[in-house]
């Protein structure tokens, strides 16, 4: 069975944890580890944290928007905006690459997200934004003890 949620919020800091809280929240259904749910949320966070400071460079008139879906154990994550876009994607997912250190940003995220997720694709243009998809297999708890 699938079971899919959207969400849609404005493109402000304070709201990275309730993007990150939420998913979390609709991936426990399945009872996944908790080591899986921190790396889920850091995921969240890092995507999330990509659209506001990079993407709309933190203006707050844009919007992230996350589409969640689970079938059985499978997590697929579509983390969207509408901001800059990406110009280089390959220089943008070197480690340690940003385009803002005066913010100390380490220039990880693209690699976070790599190492939590099974794949992980990014699409973006310049002015018409980015568009990250993630994809996670979930050993739940259930299946331990089964």
């Amino acid at each position: 069975m699938q079971n899919r949620m959207e969400l849609s919020f404005s493109a402000v800091s304070s709201n990275e944890s309730f993007a990150r809280v939420t998913v979390a929240a609709f991936i426990a259904q399945i009872d996944p580890t908790m080591e899986e749910v921190t790396e889920i949320k850091t995921v969240i966070s890092e995507a999330v944290t990509n659209s506001i400071i990079h993407g709309y460079h933190n203006q707050s008139e844009g919007m992230v928007f996350i589409t969640a879906t689970l079938e059985e154990e499978c997590l697929e994550l579509i983390i969207r905006d509408e901001g800059m876009g990406i110009s280089d994607l390959d220089e943008a997912r070197q480690p340690l690459f940003t385009t803002k250190p005066e913010l100390e940003r380490s220039g990880m995220g693209f690699t976070i997200m790599e190492n939590f997720c099974d794949e992980m694709n990014v699409v973006s243009e310049p002015m018409l934004g980015t568009t990250i998809y993630l994809k996670k297999q979930l050993s739940t708890k259930k299946a331990i003890y089964n």
